[in-house]
C-alpha cells in the first residue's frame, strides 16, 4: 500500500493508524513525500511501519524555499539524512530519491544526485501546461551526466532502469 497525493505525512497520525493497519494485514507500505515532516518519517521508520519511501527533493538546496513558498530546506535535509541512515542500517528496507525534472532545470540534477549520495536515484519527468516535457532521450542524456544507475520515469515509457553509456561513465572516472 503506497501512501501519496497531496502530502500523507501532513496527516501523522492518520497515517501511523493507517500504516499500521497495513502491515497487520501483512501489506508491503511506502510513502511518496516532499519530506516537509521529518516527525512523520521518524515515527513510521522507528516503529517499523513503512518499507519504502520515495522523497521527492524538488530543487537544489539554494532555490529550494523559493519555489515552495515557504522555509522548509531543513525539514528535507532532515528527512533526507534520516531516511538513509534508516536505509544504511536496514531499517528502511527501500529509499530513493525522486527528481522532477522540467526543462530548463537539468543543471540541479548534479547537484541533488550528490546530496542524495548513494541512495537510488530516480528522475521523473515533470508536465506542465506550460513547457514541453523533456523525453526519454533528453533524460537520459541527463543520467549519463551523473555515471550511475538510474530509474527514468516518462509518461510515454513508463519506468526503466537505465544504466547509461558505461564507455562515457569509464572516461569521466578516469578525468577525475
Amino acid at each position: 500500500m503506497v501512501f501519496s497525493g497531496g502530502e500523507p505525512t501532513a496527516q501523522k497520525e492518520a497515517l501511523i493508524s493507517l500504516a499500521r493497519s497495513a502491515k497487520t494485514m501483512g501489506l508491503a507500505t511506502g510513502v511518496h513525500t516532499n519530506g516537509v515532516y521529518p516527525g512523520t518519517l521518524e515515527a513510521l521508520i522507528k516503529d517499523r511501519l513503512i518499507d519504502h519511501v520515495a522523497l521527492d527533493i524538488k530543487a537544489r538546496w539554494a532555490r529550494y524555499n523559493n519555489l515552495l513558498k515557504g522555509d522548509y530546506v531543513k525539514d528535507v535535509q532532515k528527512s533526507l539524512a534520516l531516511c538513509k541512515e534508516a536505509h544504511e542500517n536496514g531499517l528502511l528496507p527501500e529509499f530513493e530519491v525522486v527528481i522532477t525534472l522540467f526543462r530548463g532545470y537539468d543543471d540541479e540534477v548534479p547537484i541533488i544526485a550528490k546530496e542524495a549520495g548513494s541512495v537510488d536515484i530516480v528522475l521523473q519527468q515533470g508536465v506542465t501546461e506550460e513547457v514541453r516535457p523533456l523525453s526519454e532521450t533528453e533524460m537520459k542524456k541527463i543520467a549519463d551526466g551523473l555515471a550511475r544507475s538510474v530509474k527514468i520515469r516518462t509518461r510515454e515509457g513508463g519506468e526503466i532502469v537505465y544504466e547509461g553509456d558505461r564507455s562515457r561513465w569509464d572516461a569521466r572516472k578516469r578525468q577525475r
